[in-house]
């Protein structure tokens, strides 16, 4: 899976592993619009009518199972429902539900897969691996969580919101190992199926909606430092949200951090433990830019790890989201330098020298 918003041509997708393995996978990216060949959508229509209600029951990955179960052996198994062990399924509420009995709401719109939609007229989504509804679940279930984390930061209450709508998502629909976001033609994220199936790792999800966060900010793309902050943005989201739900459901987090897609990436990455990134890396502005975003990407994302370091989760993604309203895809030292101000604004001069100094670290500041 490489995580991305939509970009143009038709390209190799290069993937790097935490040791710096580049894995050739090929796809066809086109300006704007994904096109998938030879899917089969179905939409399932019921008679039976739905409970309404806002809230059901479902079962996910916490946020995956290597990183609950601490088990770096696990595979794939062709989504084998006997390769992940009953451990690391959770039962969690489904918040925000529209009442429809299909996975929609006031945050996450599960409107597409390859297979039918999961539908309960008793809003209760239990599903295993093997199933195509486990993965809408997923969908549904961390892109919601992300939001009402997002509106306990005071976005959308207070502050401006942040995709304060139902994002749409699609599931399993782009054959390759590889999902994207995209906002032309339409605002949507999609999903692929190769290897373990992207929505299967929360990290993946929260990546991609990481993407759709910077749509709704108005945060231009206009560089390549724009791109590489937005792929660094979005692997520091995955980790910042899927370590804020995992403790609020009291659910164990048994290997590292910092290491993104523990489970989606043991499909393609050697070295253990499996990451497709991390947020920890010691590179540096602008020495170490290589004009790829993925790896330019992860000099911005130790920056904000080391923000939170020092500041918690709850500072710091504020500061953070905060900051990022705006952004006329410049540079990297322009968008610090609007992060800096945003700490001083929201919490004053300790905190600003604070971030300051994360971006100093990086090189990206003097």
């Amino acid at each position: 899976m490489r995580c991305e918003r939509i970009e143009s041509d038709i390209s190799s997708e290069l993937r790097e592993s935490n040791q710096g393995e580049v894995i050739v996978r090929s796809g066809i990216l086109a300006l704007g619009v994904a096109i998938a060949v030879g899917v089969f959508l179905v939409t399932v229509a019921s008679a039976a009518q739905p409970n309404a209600g806002a809230t059901g029951v479902g079962s996910v990955f916490v946020s995956n199972p290597v990183q609950s179960l601490g088990d770096e052996s696990l595979t794939d198994q062709k989504d084998s429902d006997a390769a992940v062990p009953a451990a690391a399924y959770y039962d969690v509420t489904l918040r925000n539900l529209d009442g429809s009995g299909y996975l929609r709401g006031d945050y996450a719109d599960i409107y597409s897969s390859t297979g039918n939609l999961a539908y309960s007229p008793t809003n209760t989504f239990r599903y295993t691996r093997h199933q195509d509804e486990f993965e809408q679940v997923m969908a549904y279930y961390w892109i919601t969580e992300a939001q009402r984390y997002i509106h306990s930061l005071g976005f959308g209450e207070g502050r401006r919101a942040i995709d304060n709508r139902p994002q749409r998502v699609r599931i399993n629909q782009w054959g390759l190992d590889n999902s994207f976001a995209t906002d032309h033609p339409k605002n949507e994220l999609r999903f692929g199926k190769g290897g373990v199936d992207d929505a299967e790792d929360a990290e993946v999800i929260l990546h991609e909606y990481g993407h759709a966060i910077h749509f709704s900010q108005n945060f231009s793309f206009a560089s390549e430092e724009a791109g590489a902050i937005s792929e660094g943005f979005a692997d520091y989201w995955a980790v910042t949200v899927s370590d804020v739900v995992a403790q609020s459901l009291g659910v164990p987090e048994l290997e590292p951090l910092p290491c993104v897609a523990d489970w989606d990436s043991t499909s393609y990455t050697r070295d253990v433990p499996h990451c497709l990134r991390r947020v920890d890396e010691d590179l540096h502005y602008p020495a170490d830019l290589n004009g790829e975003v993925h790896h330019d990407g992860r000099i911005w994302s130790r920056a904000l790890w080391d923000i939170r370091q020092a500041l918690g989760n709850v500072e710091a993604d504020t500061i953070i989201l905060q900051g990022s309203f705006d952004f006329p895809g410049t540079t990297m030292p322009a968008l610090a330098n609007s992060t800096v101000a945003a700490a001083q604004q929201l919490y004053g001069a300790a905190d600003a020298l604070v971030v300051r100094q994360a971006f100093v670290d990086r090189g990206i500041l003097q």
